[in-house]
Formats: C-alpha cells, sequence, structure tokens
C-alpha cells in the first residue's frame, strides 16, 4: 500500500510539473516585432461650404460726361458751337454744358465746341460755322452737332465723322436770330428742340470720354498733384483764359485775360476739372475770309497734358487712338489719370506757340 501511494503521489507530481513548464514555455515564446502605437486621428470641425455666390458691389449709376451719380436720360449728347469773341460775350447756356473744348480757329480766335447732356439750357449761342477740328472732338460720342454752317469740304469731314448735323444754313428747326447782336453774332438755339431732331441712329446717350473717379477727394491731381492757384493760358496772341481755383466753390473760375467769364445769366464761368492737352496745330487746306488758313489740331496720337482739380495740377499724358476713340489721359506711372465728378473745361494748347503758366 505504501508503495502506490508514493508512485502515485509522484505521477501526479510530474503531471503538475509538466503543465507549468509547458505554461512558462508559452508565456516565454517571443512575438513577431514590438507593436507601434497607432497614429493619432485628428479631425477638424465640420463647416457646411457656403452655396451662394457673394452679392455683387452695387455701383450706382453716373452721367457718362460728369461721372456725377445719377440715372442718365435716354438722350444723344448735343455738341454746340459757339463763338467766344468779344462782340460774342457773354454766351448763352455755356454755364449748363458737361464738357467745353476751346479751340483757336483762324485769325488766332477761340471758338469753343459745348457738350450738353446731364443738363438742358433753355437757350443756346451765340452758334458759329464748323471747323476741322470738330469731327475728331465729337466722333466718339456719335451725337448731335449744332452750328450755323460751314465750307463744302469741312461739312463732309463732319459727315463722315458719324455725327448728326443740325444746321441753320441748311433750314434746322430751333435755331434763329436774336434782334439784340448783329450778324453773324446773333445765332441761337433751343436744345429741347434739338434734341428732338435725333434719328434713329443718333438716340443713345454718349459712352464716357474721361475717367472719372466715384468721388473729388479720389481724383488723380487730387491724390498725387501739386497745389496751384491759378492756370495762365496763352492759346494764342488773340486768346490769354487765366483759371484761378476758388475753394468755397470747389471750382476753378474763368477769366478772359483779367475780366471774369461770365454767362449769359450772370454767373462766372467754372469748372470742376481743367485739363490742358497741348497738340500739333497745323494749317488745312481751307481758306477763310482774305485766304487766312484755316487749322485744325492733330489729335489722334499721343502728347503732354496736364490735370488741375481740387486746387492742385498733375502731369499727364493724353491718348487717343483713332478719330472714333475718346481721348484717354495717364498719369505718369501709366494709371488713369481720373476726373472729379463734374464739369470739365478742355484747353487745347497749340503746340510750339501756346503755352500755360501755373501759379
Amino acid at each position: 500500500m505504501t508503495m502506490t501511494t508514493r508512485r502515485g503521489t509522484r505521477s501526479a507530481l510530474a503531471a503538475v510539473l509538466a503543465g507549468l513548464a509547458l505554461a512558462v514555455a508559452g508565456c516565454g515564446s517571443p512575438q513577431e516585432g514590438p507593436q507601434e502605437p497607432p497614429a493619432p486621428v485628428t479631425k477638424g470641425p465640420s463647416i457646411a461650404p457656403d452655396k451662394a455666390a457673394p452679392p455683387a458691389p452695387v455701383v450706382p449709376p453716373t452721367w457718362p460726361l460728369t461721372g456725377v451719380a445719377g440715372e442718365p436720360a435716354a438722350r444723344p449728347s448735343l455738341a454746340v458751337k459757339i463763338e467766344n469773341t468779344a462782340v460774342a460775350r457773354p454766351q448763352t447756356g455755356l454755364d449748363q454744358a458737361d464738357v467745353v473744348w476751346e479751340t483757336i480757329v483762324e485769325f488766332d480766335v477761340s471758338r469753343f465746341v459745348a457738350v450738353f447732356h446731364s443738363q438742358v439750357p433753355a437757350e443756346v449761342g451765340p452758334i458759329r460755322s464748323v471747323r476741322p477740328m470738330d469731327p475728331v472732338i465729337l466722333a466718339p460720342m456719335h451725337g448731335l452737332l449744332a452750328f450755323s454752317g460751314g465750307q463744302p469740304g469741312i461739312l463732309d469731314l463732319v459727315a463722315a465723322s458719324g455725327v448728326q448735323m443740325i444746321s441753320h444754313d441748311a433750314g434746322a428747326p430751333g435755331m434763329y436770330r436774336v434782334r439784340d447782336r448783329a450778324a453773324p453774332h446773333n445765332v441761337y438755339g433751343t436744345p429741347e428742340t434739338f434734341w428732338g431732331l435725333a434719328d434713329a441712329d443718333h438716340q443713345a446717350p454718349p459712352g464716357e470720354q474721361f475717367t472719372f473717379a466715384r468721388s473729388a477727394d479720389r481724383a488723380a491731381a487730387v491724390v498725387g498733384g501739386t497745389p496751384a492757384t491759378t492756370l495762365a493760358f496763352r492759346l494764342s496772341p488773340a486768346s490769354s483764359p487765366t483759371w484761378t481755383w476758388d475753394a468755397a466753390s470747389g471750382t476753378w473760375l474763368r477769366a478772359e485775360g483779367a475780366t471774369p467769364a461770365t454767362a449769359r445769366s450772370g454767373a462766372q464761368l467754372s469748372a470742376v476739372n481743367v485739363v490742358s492737352i497741348t497738340a500739333e496745330h497745323p494749317n488745312t487746306g481751307f481758306g477763310a475770309q482774305g485766304g487766312a488758313p484755316v487749322p485744325t489740331y492733330t489729335l489722334v496720337g499721343s502728347g503732354d497734358g496736364v490735370v488741375a482739380t481740387g486746387g492742385k495740377t498733375v502731369a499727364v499724358r493724353w491718348q487717343k487712338d483713332s478719330e472714333s476713340a475718346p481721348m484717354r489721359l495717364f498719369t505718369a506711372d501709366g494709371t488713369p489719370a481720373d476726373l472729379a465728378p463734374g464739369n470739365t473745361w478742355v484747353e487745347l494748347v497749340p503746340a510750339g506757340s501756346g503755352s500755360l503758366t501755373i501759379g
């Protein structure tokens, strides 16, 4: 009995030891390799995309020839040839023009091309005849031109430019002679009647001619110009207009020499912008009384100029790519020389003989 018990005990002990050995062997078996911790996952906040397009900026409409805010009338531009001799002053309607171009014609006389669009004067005058530079100035606007008459060859140039001609000599309605002026300085007209004559091809408003800043403080001369108080022009021996800055009205005031220039209404002629354009002033093949040559201006191309706005002036380059293209103004770095909203007078200075003195 004793032997049997010992043997059984030994067998049981051996079985236990064998199991422990197997367990120890299992726990000590090598792994395939070290286990790397999983990479952290970062998830940003979920933002729903804005599916709606951003609203377009609201740009208020402006009158194309002045840059002044407003709803432009659906009418064409109306240019009127207005005399500027001593016997013609004071003229009627000039104070309501959007743009006035001052040109030198034969005998060194100054003559205006006054362009109306945003305002409708009751009367304009004295109205005179066309000249060769008129089509080049007016072709980009494709509007109306009211005048008293002209030489056949010059009339052909005007007709070829695309403007609609309204001629007193041709019997156009709306023109008449007044009794308080001597001929030929007494032809006047009614702009409302002229606009009523616009044909089907001349109904659209003009495009922008010069570029305008949204406000006066952003105009090129105001931003980068030099302070000035006077603009003394010598356009010819017979024409020396002067512009003086008036801070109270925010405009340049015009004088003929030393005499204030006024409209028939009594208001002194003024401009928010005065633009000086220096251009060649050659004679043409057309002749005036006594065989005097009729000049024109070379306005297709480029040249030097000055813009005066807000009591300051800045040098510019002007550029006109074709007769039908508007004239553009650029500062020295090539950016557009924007004008201030308001009316503009353009002084065409004959290259070589004319001058501008800034004081």
